[in-house]
């Protein structure tokens, strides 16, 4: 009876414990990546990725930390070539430690669903990769930059993050970079995923996930920046009661290679844009077409059979692309990296449905 009642205690006991996974003796190997951001930008000067490391209670239960300091800027100072940098590094990193469980990576907030997306179609390796920020800076009351990266650190540290593409981790819950964004300009849930849900949680004892990310990201994806020293101009503009179609020509006459449009509602534009998007195509100049509604799917147009297309739409099926259910600012990331491999539209349309 007494070596029953032991048994019953201790098993007990092991099952209040956190899974061996995510809580350990031989804590797995991550790497924070500091870009800057809210998270550092305390009064008197920016934390560093060491100081960041060395405020999180009790990480080394989770995650055996290493740490470097990429930038320690505001997410909107990054440019695009330290992007092509960070993905670079991010790449050059898995390559190179193949006991690396994972990598966290600091942004700010206010483009952080941007650079995470990037990193997405850009990171060729299964191992995960979390971006993660705050909403309050080092020295405001509330600070919750320690827990989300503990959070982060112990779904970089999970053998359940793998293969999910990169994920963004804020306030105990796991969201894919694909389809997250920001909702709120100040509430600390801000980071949503608005008709699909989160990915998963991290929870007291373990990381919970509920779903799976089915569309190509990361080791599946087929783009590759090692050779890239400029992502092409894509700009995005907005459609509005009576927008003109002066800026679509001024984003086409300076350069743009490709546009993202936020329509209204499932598609719809100005007269004026409408005979601007002419002129784009015209141009060779590739558009894609999304909606500002934040959530919602755009789909292909199709011509009737039994008609003759007209001019327009003759040039709409060289050049116009379905953005689907990305996000405008999601598709002119995903239009940027197809244009360094293709200017062949079936081969971009094809890339908007699987991605």
């Amino acid at each position: 009876m007494i070596r029953l009642l032991m048994t019953v205690v201790l098993g007990l006991l092991s099952a209040a414990q956190p899974l061996a996974s995510d809580l350990g003796q031989d804590a797995p190997s991550v790497l924070l990546i500091a870009t800057g951001g809210t998270i550092s930008n305390q009064s008197g000067g920016r934390l560093t990725a060491s100081e960041l490391v060395n405020q999180i209670p009790d990480l080394d239960k989770y995650a055996t930390p290493e740490f470097e300091q990429f930038s320690n800027v505001a997410s909107s100072a990054l440019t695009l070539e330290q992007w092509l940098q960070l993905s670079k590094r991010i790449n050059q990193v898995f390559e190179t430690d193949s006991a690396l469980a994972g990598i966290v990576v600091t942004s700010g907030t206010d483009t952080l669903e941007e650079t995470a997306y990037f990193l997405h179609l850009t990171v060729n390796n299964p191992r995960p990769v979390v971006v993660v920020g705050a909403m309050r800076n080092p020295s405001t009351l509330g600070y919750e930059g320690a827990a989300n990266l503990r959070q982060a650190f112990r779904t970089a540290a999970s053998p359940k993050s793998r293969n999910k593409g990169v994920l963004v981790v804020l306030n105990n819950e796991i969201n894919s970079a694909r389809e997250v964004t920001k909702t709120d300009a100040r509430l600390l849930h801000t980071f949503q995923t608005r008709s699909y849900g989160i990915l998963g949680t991290v929870d007291h004892d373990r990381v919970v996930y509920y779903r799976e990310v089915l569309r190509r990201h990361t080791s599946d994806s087929e783009f590759d920046v090692a050779s890239v020293e400029v992502l092409p101009r894509v700009d995005i503009l907005s459609v509005y009661q009576g927008a003109s179609g002066d800026l679509i020509k001024a984003a086409v006459d300076a350069g743009a290679r490709g546009l993202v449009v936020a329509s209204a509602g499932a598609g719809a534009t100005s007269r004026d844009q409408r005979e601007a998007i002419t002129y784009a195509y015209q141009q060779g100049v590739f558009v894609v077409v999304s909606t500002r509604t934040g959530s919602g799917r755009i789909t292909p147009r199709t011509a009737r059979e039994d008609e003759p297309l007209t001019q327009e739409q003759q040039l709409a099926a060289r050049y116009r692309i379905a953005a689907l259910d990305h996000a405008p600012l999601k598709a002119r990331i995903l239009l940027m990296l197809a244009l360094t491999q293709t200017r062949d539209v079936r081969a971009i349309r094809r890339m908007f449905e699987e991605y």
